[in-house]
């Protein structure tokens, strides 16, 4: 997908319509002007003066801190290090990492935040399935495992019913990045990457990330919205 924005519809016959986004593919971005963009976005989807938002971006290298991250966990991080009010403790962005960020009114009937954890879980394991790749939940935790290993975490934030912030799947991404830490408060030896397990994973690393891009806007149009859990 080229960047702009484009419009990511659920096909007919696809069940319980997801939401309508608008798609901006943001290409490679730093940390700091996505965490911008996606506030101007939240407040105008606040105030309703745009839509259901979807950014797609791969981030320069940082570690991201949440609410749950204990005092110290990157003090040896050689990276940049933000501390945002998503949920979940430490992790990467970088180079080769797929990061989505769906800003999404939760309505009446959907405000159901665990709910909606798992929603999204299903969205990235959708999106696996179209490539080739099991995907799986862990019990207990929150994100994605291909067999043991963790391929993509999780953490979101809400304010007036809209969420923000999102998920970040290890396409082609460097695993020795999550050295210099605990992410998700994890050993790093279990974090794995998308294509250490493709049946056909041979190509460049770009192309590899188009393939996942295409794969994780095709499970965002038909996944329906996401509702409490029963």
């Amino acid at each position: 997908m080229t960047p702009g924005a484009d419009r990511s519809e659920p096909p007919p016959g696809a069940g319980s319509p997801g939401p309508s986004f608008e798609v901006r593919d943001l290409g490679r971005l730093g940390f700091e002007d996505t965490y911008r963009l996606q506030q101007e976005l939240l407040q105008a989807r606040i105030e309703g003066r745009v839509g259901d938002q979807l950014l797609l971006v791969e981030h320069d290298a940082v570690v991201t801190r949440g609410r749950r991250s204990p005092d110290g966990d990157t003090a040896e991080v050689p990276f940049p290090v933000a501390t945002i009010e998503r949920g979940g403790e430490a992790t990467y962005h970088g180079p080769g990492q797929l990061v989505a960020y769906p800003i999404l009114r939760l309505e009446d009937g959907q405000r159901d935040l665990h709910a909606y954890l798992r929603w999204l879980e299903g969205v990235v394991i959708d999106a696996l399935a179209r490539v080739g790749v099991e995907g799986r939940r862990e019990e207990g935790y929150t994100g994605v495992w291909i067999g043991d290993k963790k391929a993509c975490s999780i953490g979101v934030a809400v304010r007036g019913w809209v969420a923000w912030h999102g998920l970040a799947v290890n396409v082609t991404t460097d695993l020795a990045a999550y050295r210099s830490f605990s992410p998700c408060g994890l050993s790093a030896d279990v974090m794995t990457r998308v294509a250490d397990h493709l049946p056909d994973a041979g190509g460049a690393p770009e192309a590899l990330m188009g393939r996942f891009k295409e794969a994780l806007l095709a499970a965002f149009a038909t996944a329906g919205m996401p509702l409490p859990r029963t």
